[in-house]
């Protein structure tokens, strides 16, 4: 078995002066640093006193379930000869507190729009998702429920991604 390692650098960017004297009293902000690569910035949700323009870790997992399937699946795609000219995804996940401060992801779905080249690859096309959720890192990883309700849309002869939908 192989092994990859990964190394993050996080900072805390939030003490206004008096630390953590109380909890209203500090910002939620803070860095993240990973080497050669762009400074990540994030804060808690606004709704746990967060500041709305960044992002939180809530947001990171569902955009990292979201990345690592599109991942997994184009390099499917690829292996076995379907064209994907496009790729959307309109992800969403629920996290569900518990009344004593904590809280879990319960749920995710993802809801790719995938548009080939060929629509005679369509039922290719789809079938590769199931396999591309089962290799995810990500979804492998995770201890809740994540669905893939898939669309597979054909590009029109001139590039256009709207020509039509597969069943």
């Amino acid at each position: 078995m192989r092994e990859h390692h990964y190394r993050a650098r996080l900072s805390w960017n939030g003490n206004l002066g008096p630390g953590t004297t109380s909890y209203e009293r500090y910002d939620r902000e803070f860095s993240v640093g990973i080497e050669r690569k762009p400074e990540l910035l994030g804060s808690a949700a606004a709704v746990f006193r967060g500041n709305a323009t960044r992002h939180d870790p809530e947001d990171w997992l569902l955009a990292a379930l979201a990345g690592c399937h599109m991942l997994a699946y184009l390099a499917l795609c690829a292996r076995r000869g379907v064209i994907v000219v496009a790729y959307e995804d309109d992800a969403s996940g629920t996290l569900t507190l518990d009344g004593r401060g904590g809280g879990r992801f319960t749920s995710a779905i993802l809801r790719p729009t995938v548009t080939i080249a060929d629509p005679s690859q369509g039922s290719l096309a789809r079938a590769q998702h199931e396999e591309a959720h089962e290799r995810c890192f990500i979804a492998s990883s995770v201890a809740f429920p994540v669905t893939v309700d898939a669309t597979i849309r054909v590009a029109s002869p001139a590039g256009e991604t709207s020509a039509g939908v597969l069943a």
